[in-house]
């Protein structure tokens, strides 16, 4: 059961992402969360990270994320859990460039007013650029 409601969470983040709805994106965050896009850039409170968000989403025509697998391990009695979700972006920004992102996010759970919520996010880039693949692979092996 609880599997599901994260699989459920991760969905409305990125249906959230597609549509921009901010309220919907907002309400899969705790309220102390932590939102990690680089190792050198995290935004903390859910209030701050939306504001982010927010910002950030003006600069894109459009976005479509997809979520290609994931798994999650939950601990109901805490009602905490951790887990990992890759997913592929598509994106138009607002100058008309296009490109890809391939990523995972490295993800902490919480149950908070009684509901799955991410408590944390970390987003590990692998690739972002041209969508023919043709720039820099963050994790290449050399």
């Amino acid at each position: 059961m609880s599997h599901n409601a994260i699989q459920n969470l991760v969905h409305l983040y990125a249906d959230a992402v597609v549509h921009r709805d901010a309220q919907q994106w907002e309400a899969t965050w705790a309220r102390d969360a932590r939102w990690t896009l680089t190792k050198d850039f995290e935004v903390a409170g859910r209030d701050a990270i939306v504001a982010l968000w927010s910002r950030a989403m003006g600069g894109f025509e459009a976005v479509v994320q997809n979520v290609l697998n994931g798994s999650a391990e939950l601990d109901d009695a805490t009602g905490t859990g951790s887990g990992r979700w890759y997913v592929h972006e598509h994106y138009r920004r607002s100058g008309g460039d296009v490109g890809i992102l391939l990523a995972h996010y490295d993800d902490t759970y919480v149950i908070e007013d009684g509901r799955w919520c991410f408590a944390s996010r970390t987003l590990v880039a692998h690739y972002q650029g041209a969508p023919d693949l043709s720039g820099t692979f963050l994790n290449a092996v050399s």
